[in-house]
């Protein structure tokens, strides 16, 4: 199935497997190997990508639903502030996890920023709710997307 979509603001046109997971396609096809994965089952949060500005499991997407898709990885730009934040509260430390809490807190700040709500502990937790760490511990991880707000974009 040949499919045209955009990743990280580049046009793609790939032949594919219509039921060929996204995932493999970021990490095998395109080289972009910033998206972990990590269950495989949609279940943790690693592989979270944008798909239209949406949070996804690339792991649950197959390929048919990219045609016409824009599609952000943890590669693209706009998420600098977001990963000097991890690093400086401590908000990484295996790496599994850390590419999907990265772009599932871009996109709640992004989210913030559009619907001009505040930006707060508890939103913080509902937007990383998806996500899951086994080694950091989540304290580090919400003050990391909290410290993300006060910088600048």
């Amino acid at each position: 199935m040949k499919i045209r979509c955009e990743v990280n603001g580049v046009a793609r046109e790939l032949e594919l497997d219509p039921l060929r997971r996204l995932l493999d396609v970021l990490r095998e096809d395109l080289g972009l190997s910033g998206t972990k994965e990590g269950c495989g089952e949609g279940e943790c949060g690693a592989c979270s990508v944008l798909l239209d500005g949406a949070v996804v499991n690339s792991c649950l997407v197959p390929a048919c639903q990219l045609d016409g898709a824009r599609i952000t990885t943890i590669e693209g730009a706009g998420f600098e502030r977001v990963q000097q934040s991890f690093l400086d509260e401590g908000g990484a430390q295996c790496g599994i996890c850390t590419p999907g809490m990265i772009v599932a807190t871009r996109a709640w700040l992004d989210e913030c920023a559009r619907r001009g709500r505040a930006v707060d502990d508890a939103g913080a937790r509902r937007a990383l709710a998806g996500n899951l760490c086994r080694c950091t511990g989540y304290g580090a991880i919400v003050r990391a997307a909290l410290g993300a707000s006060r910088r600048s974009p």
